[in-house]
C-alpha cells in the first residue's frame, strides 16, 4: 500500500469496529480503547465483524485521512488474541495482512549453517 505518508508506528484495533463510524467515531476509539493520541505519527487499522473491510486513520499533519478498503470475495487474516486491544505492527505485517497473508506468525527465520 502506497501512501502519502511514512509513518514511525502502525496499530491493529485487535477488535471489530462498526463501519459507520468515520474519522471522528475512530478517533474516539484510538483515545479511549487505544489509549493513544491519534495526532502522532501512526496509522491505526480497524475492521469490520465480516472482515471484508479495512479502515486506517492517519493524521498526515494538515487533517485526519481515512483509507479504505473492501476485499470482494475473501476476508482479511485477521488476528485474534483475547488478551490484547491492539497489536503493533510492522509495514511488512500491514502489507501481508492487506494483501490476504495471516499476519501471526510470519517470524523472520533464522539459519545456522551445518556442516561447514
Amino acid at each position: 500500500m502506497k501512501m502519502f505518508v511514512e509513518p514511525a508506528d502502525i496499530y491493529l484495533y485487535m477488535d471489530i469496529v462498526d463501519f459507520r463510524k468515520s474519522i471522528n467515531g475512530l478517533i474516539v476509539v484510538v483515545e479511549q480503547d487505544m489509549k493513544l493520541n491519534p495526532f502522532r505519527d501512526a496509522l491505526f487499522v480497524f475492521c469490520n465483524k465480516k472482515r471484508d473491510k479495512d479502515k486506517i486513520l492517519y493524521w498526515d499533519k494538515t487533517g485526519f485521512a481515512l483509507w479504505y478498503k473492501r476485499l470482494e470475495k475473501h476476508r482479511f487474516k485477521w488476528p485474534v488474541d483475547a488478551n490484547l486491544k491492539q497489536m503493533h505492527m510492522s509495514e511488512q505485517q500491514l502489507q501481508w495482512l492487506l494483501s490476504g497473508y495471516d499476519v501471526i506468525g510470519h517470524q523472520p527465520l533464522h539459519y545456522n549453517a551445518s556442516g561447514l
